[in-house]
């Protein structure tokens, strides 16, 4: 915690000139006496060494040796050098001796000075996270500031990977009239893969990107705030005067209220390199130097290879995305972008939705599953025409004589089933022979042969499972046993 001046200037006044000792100043001000002991040491007070002397001790030497060496080296690495030496003691002690023997001195800044058009500064902000249907995002803005006449541009998103991060780009060299001649970056996974002193690798895409906008990116050296100062502070101005107690529905309406931000308030602001300007008129001044993009944007969308299961649907992003079923079970390509997700077999587009950002939704396009209903409801009729011929031979020749006087046999298969479940393989036989037989080739005639063919008492049959419907269980014809009977009563009379 930062010592206050007041509390400075106490310690300094009660030890110069009531000569109080460094235990009673720390009691009476409730301070700990480190504090009070670096308070007077850092204003030129030469003090002896505590007397309590304590395991750290026998390593000051080593330490202040290492540290004029590295005077930016952590407490933690010396730690780990010092256990090796023979220390037992905690680091909490020696964070403090560290503290007391490190060299101490201010650095100081050069005021960067830019010229139109020149410079761009690139950031992400992170403005917590925000509830979209059943799923939790991140809020994050991409920032981009023009150095020189501080001109503003910002966009959120719902993430910070790659594809946002070059769309974040496309926009603003969009909403700017071009691209600055360098872009000044922070160390961003999106920007800097790796970084060894002054050995840079930049990110592939990223440079592919900057050469398809003809800047060049820059990374800014680590913990050198001032070379980014100006997008900080473009940032620190958003939070304030933009987000503060505003309130949105959804990302479309965020952009939308921010991009009336940069137009209006943003542009408003007094500039500060002239206080009689605003930025606005100085971002006039900054545009025409700009680069100009040639040809078209470049491709930001996201790729991510997908294989679609026996439905059709295909998940991106935690939700499902219907495509045609003719590509059921097949390696496909889904390409997103921030509005939209299309689904790619090859060179072709087979589908295509908008983007959602819930979870667990499922986005449709109805000719996919209309198509796919059509295919099915043929099939359907195909396991009904099969059905019906193993349980009723006889349909067949009911239906082809149907066929051959051009009625509908879709509609007349779905009605023999119906009177196949109420009534069973037998009754409908009989009723389908008895039509044959009598040339009453319609569906009402075959209902009226059952219902004087049923034994009294005959009762539909209750409507079976889907599961169990298609098993035949063809009953034996009960004619043959009328049949027999009518022999054992011929017989009987005879003996008689």
């Amino acid at each position: 915690m930062t010592t206050s001046a007041l509390t400075r200037a106490n310690v300094l006044r009660l030890f110069h000139a009531e000569g109080w000792r460094i235990g009673t100043i720390a009691a009476q001000l409730g301070l700990h006496h480190g504090t009070v002991r670096r308070i007077l040491q850092h204003n030129g007070v030469k003090l002896p060494a505590p007397k309590r002397r304590t395991k750290v001790d026998p390593y000051r030497a080593f330490i202040r040796e290492t540290l004029e060496k590295y005077p930016k080296l952590r407490a933690t690495r010396i730690l780990q050098m010092v256990r090796t030496r023979g220390y037992t003691g905690q680091i909490s002690r020696l964070r403090e001796v560290v503290r007391e023997l490190r060299p101490r001195r201010a650095e100081a800044y050069l005021r960067l000075a830019t010229l139109p058009g020149e410079q761009a500064q690139v950031d992400w902000a992170d403005f917590g996270k925000v509830q979209v249907g059943r799923a939790t995002r991140k809020l994050m803005a991409f920032v981009m500031v023009l150095s020189w006449s501080r001109a503003l541009f910002v966009r959120f998103f719902y993430d910070a990977r790659m594809p946002s991060f070059l769309a974040g780009h496309v926009h603003a060299f969009a909403y700017f009239g071009g691209a600055a001649r360098v872009v000044l970056y922070d160390n961003l996974k999106s920007a800097v893969l790796e970084r060894q002193g002054d050995a840079i690798r930049l990110h592939p895409t990223l440079v592919e990107f900057a050469g398809h906008y003809r800047y060049e990116p820059r990374p800014v050296a680590p913990r050198r705030g001032n070379e980014k100062g100006r997008v900080e502070r473009a940032i620190r101005y958003l939070r304030d005067a933009f987000f503060a107690g505003r309130t949105f529905v959804g990302l479309d309406d965020l952009n939308a209220q921010v991009l009336a931000f940069c137009q209006t308030l943003a542009m408003q602001r007094l500039w500060p390199d002239d206080r009689a300007r605003t930025v606005e008129s100085a971002f006039a001044e900054e545009r025409p130097l700009l680069l100009v993009a040639s040809g078209e944007p470049f491709p930001c969308a996201e790729q991510q290879p997908v294989r679609a299961g026996k439905t059709p649907y295909v998940r991106f992003d935690r939700n499902d995305y219907s495509i045609p079923h003719t590509h059921v079970c097949k390696e496909l390509v889904v390409v997103a972008d921030a509005e939209r997700v299309r689904v790619v077999d090859g060179t072709h587009v087979i589908a295509e939705h908008a983007r959602c950002y819930g979870a667990g939704e499922v986005l449709e396009d109805r000719s996919h599953i209309d198509a796919l209903w059509s295919e099915k409801t043929g099939a359907r009729t195909h396991r009904e025409l099969d059905r019906l011929r193993r349980a009723v031979p006889r349909s067949q020749d009911f239906l082809r004589a149907l066929a051959e006087r051009g009625e509908p046999l879709a509609r007349a298969t779905r009605q023999l089933e119906e009177l196949l479940d109420a009534h069973g393989a037998c009754l409908l036989e009989q009723a389908i022979d008895d039509a044959l037989a009598r040339e009453l080739l319609y569906i009402p005639a075959l209902r009226k042969a059952i219902e004087q063919l049923a034994p009294p008492g005959h009762r539909e049959a209750p409507e079976l499972p889907t599961r169990l419907r298609a098993i035949v269980v063809r009953p034996h014809d009960l004619r043959t046993y009328d049949a027999l009977t009518a022999e054992e009563n011929d017989d009987g009379d005879e003996d008689t």
